[in-house]
């Protein structure tokens, strides 16, 4: 059942009339879901449910729909089984053939790419990339010649670092960044990867739930005369050679490196 991204007017009716009804709420934080429950007078008993005791917790659920009584799967926000255990719920349920019946509403996904302004008739979901830098690149390796629009989800504390390696992978894409959703801080970004980067990476700290949104292969975002310089410049603070630097801007921008050449002259006439 989808519930909330933060906004908690944000439910449709029949899901407040199946929290009321059913005999257990299963969810991956009962202090969260308290909140929802309190705003719409739910009372109905709930059980945790979540990565480290899906497996117990799981039997006790099923459990419940043995004994011919109904429950409802919701996680901290959206739509559970994305990104996170409930799908083994669903799938050992069906195996018995108990029945699962989706309540739609929120998704974290839809919301972000609707609004993204990118390509949004074909799209990949990716989830949360690889933590670990050698695995994230190698993840992003496998997904830089898709030409469909990418979904990701992202830790606040890994968001730099992401777009970073994104940035040396997939090279400069049009970006949307969607933090807090629905909540009292929410930000929508769109540009390039390395100006969201440079704005985020600028920050003392990056908080909330974030979506990225990323254009697919062959749908770069066009990159602004101070973007090519500043790469440009970075690349030579590191010790890279004129040369070198401008191979590399020309590849992150997807510029032919005589235009890159011919603005680095002009820069410094």
């Amino acid at each position: 059942m989808a519930t909330p991204l933060g906004n908690l007017d944000d439910i449709t009716l029949r899901a407040v009339r199946i929290l009321k009804e059913v005999a257990l709420i299963a969810c991956e934080d009962t202090r969260r879901t308290k909140h929802l429950l309190q705003a719409h007078d739910i009372s109905t008993p709930t059980t945790s449910y979540f990565e480290h005791n899906e497996k117990w917790k799981g039997e006790k659920i099923l459990d419940v729909l043995r004994g011919g009584r109904s429950a409802a799967l919701v996680s901290d926000a959206g739509t559970p089984g994305i990104s996170d255990p409930g799908f083994r719920l669903v799938r050992d349920a069906r195996a018995e053939g108990l029945a699962v019946v989706p309540v739609p509403g929120p998704s974290a996904v839809v919301a972000a790419l609707s609004v993204s302004g990118l390509p949004s008739d074909r799209f990949v979901f990716v989830g949360f990339l690889p933590p670990r830098a050698g695995a994230r690149g190698k993840a992003l390796a496998e997904l830089a010649d898709l030409r469909e629009t990418l979904v990701l989800f992202e830790s606040p504390l890994r968001v730099v670092a992401s777009l970073t390696d994104m940035l040396a992978v997939l090279g400069d894409r049009e970006v949307f960044l969607c933090r807090e959703a629905t909540k009292l801080h929410e930000e929508y970004v769109r540009g390039s990867t390395s100006a969201v980067l440079a704005l985020l990476a600028a920050r003392p700290e990056v908080k909330g739930e974030i979506v990225l949104v990323v254009s697919g292969a062959g749908e770069a975002a066009p990159a602004s005369p101070d973007e090519v310089a500043a790469t440009f410049a970075a690349l030579v603070a590191e010790g890279r050679t004129r040369r070198e630097a401008v191979k590399e801007t020309a590849r992150r921008h997807s510029l032919p490196a005589r235009a890159v050449y011919a603005q680095v002259l002009k820069e410094e006439d």
